[in-house]
């Protein structure tokens, strides 16, 4: 074999040289690349409007029965029993073969942290590792995190969570970005372009969230509230929220609820509050004191907007008369709760390790209330297990509540569904798949799933599969 330094070696030397400039070329291209967004879904699928899902099995029909459900204009036209030439062939242009698989109503996040997710896992923030797993660290993690927050790692992050979260059949989701001084606006900026950047394919609610103190620390959470009312006014906001319980006292955590609360009638925002986040008996609830301030403000003669209340574990500890009492002090406010129990059950522990997460079945079936369920976080020490499926958080309800039953597994789907877009105010599609619904579904399944085909909700809340196709007002967004 000839030396490098033989005289028939310079063309080889020449060979791999130019190799060596089209690798380095690649790799320069490629870190370039890197640092553009991806094109819009749309133009790499283009999906036009269907104009008909046929052959599927519906929610509330006999699993051996087929339907054919015509869309106009993005919602349900009709439901017809299926016409059997539309399957086996070809289907005309407009029309989906659903080949004997459960179309349901899409899914929602009803709260879900849209600028923490994924910091145990992005290799920008591998340094930082759950060492103790409880809330003190979380806190101070998440906080070294979000010093080191910049555009391109908060849509990196953002981006793959809502694309994931479509993928397991989300067309809605109320994604909280947090305010404050560190951070500033970076997470609302990164947050809003997410919004327009996937408006064709999921409906993004923007919750601009005061995770800090708006009345405690150094400067007596000042600069929090400034900044706080300055998101309140940017476009493409829809809801406002803080954290009543990181306030350093009972009176300032009432004062926290006082001005945020005033702040959303302000300016016509939803108003979202992570609430009653401990589970001792000893400390007392702020829940009563909330709906007294909202009832003062003259809430439902002055908006229509929503009230939604996240975590409340403390409420665990109520008994029968609480929870008619609170029924009661609710009366006609436009109040919903959202459990959180993948965070709350790891987060939540006394020191006698009772833990407890919303009792949601019995609160819709005992007490009338509106309650639904949610991811909340992914991916970070708040909450490190789990993934963006919100039917695990679903199928995770049968144990927790001890609700195995059809009538409660189509109340757990509902939690992730219809009521968890009822409770962040978006329109919503129910089981029943009523014309004139918003034509937003989940397929369940491959066509050739055989037997397994899951055939009714029981069978998809206790073992959704990874399977399924998105179809957002008559289009497909995930296949």
């Amino acid at each position: 074999m000839a030396s490098p330094f033989s005289p028939g070696s310079h063309g080889n030397m020449h060979q791999e040289m130019a190799k060596l400039h089209l690798a380095n070329d690649l790799v320069d291209k490629a870190r370039r690349y890197a640092r553009v967004p991806p094109p819009r879904y749309s133009d790499v699928f283009p999906s036009g409007p269907l104009s008909k899902i046929a052959g599927v099995r519906l929610p509330d029909r006999p699993p051996s029965t087929q339907w054919d459900i015509s869309i106009a204009d993005g919602r349900i036209a009709a439901v017809d029993a299926h016409d059997p030439e539309l399957s086996g062939r070809q289907c005309p242009p407009g029309v989906l073969d659903g080949a004997n698989r459960l179309l349901a109503p899409s899914l929602c996040h009803a709260h879900i942290h849209l600028d923490k997710c994924f910091l145990l896992q992005d290799p920008k923030f591998s340094d930082l590792q759950i060492e103790n797993g409880d809330f003190q660290e979380a806190m101070e993690m998440t906080g070294k995190a979000k010093s080191r927050f910049e555009d391109d790692d908060l849509l990196r992050r953002g981006r793959q969570l809502i694309e994931e979260s479509i993928h397991h059949g989300v067309t809605a989701m109320r994604a909280f970005v947090e305010v404050d001084g560190g951070v500033q606006f970076k997470c609302l900026d990164a947050g809003l372009k997410l919004k327009d950047e996937f408006q064709d394919r999921c409906e993004i609610q923007i919750c601009a969230f005061a995770q800090l103190p708006l009345f405690s620390g150094d400067d007596g959470g000042e600069e929090v509230r400034r900044l706080m009312a300055k998101a309140a006014l940017r476009e493409g906001v829809e809801v406002i929220g803080s954290t009543p319980y990181v306030e350093q006292d009972i009176v300032k955590s009432k004062m926290n609820v006082s001005w945020i609360s005033l702040l959303a009638l302000a300016n016509g925002l939803h108003l979202d509050l992570h609430l009653d986040y401990f589970l001792e008996e000893s400390k007392q609830p702020l829940i009563w004191a909330t709906l007294d301030i909202i009832k003062s403000r003259n809430w439902n003669e002055r908006t229509d907007k929503r009230i939604t209340l996240g975590h409340c574990t403390r409420l665990t500890r109520f008994g029968e008369t609480e929870w008619q009492r609170l029924k009661q002090d609710i009366g006609k406010l436009p109040v919903a709760f959202v459990g959180l129990p993948t965070s709350d059950l790891f987060m939540m522990r006394t020191q006698e390790n009772v833990r407890g997460t919303l009792p949601v079945v019995d609160m819709i079936q005992k007490y009338g209330l509106e309650v639904s369920i949610a991811v909340n976080n992914v991916g970070n020490a708040f909450t490190p297990y789990g993934s963006c499926d919100p039917l695990s958080i679903a199928s995770l309800g049968v144990g927790i509540y001890q609700a195995g039953t059809k009538k409660d597994a189509e109340i757990l789907y509902q939690t992730v569904s219809s009521r968890a877009k009822a409770s962040i105010g978006c329109e919503s599609t129910s089981c029943e798949l009523r014309i004139g619904e918003l034509a937003d579904f989940v397929l369940f399944d491959r066509m050739d799933a055989g037997w397994r085909c899951r055939k009714s909700i029981v069978e998809v809340v206790y073992d959704a599969g990874s399977s399924r196709q998105t179809i957002r007002r008559g289009k497909m967004t995930a296949y």
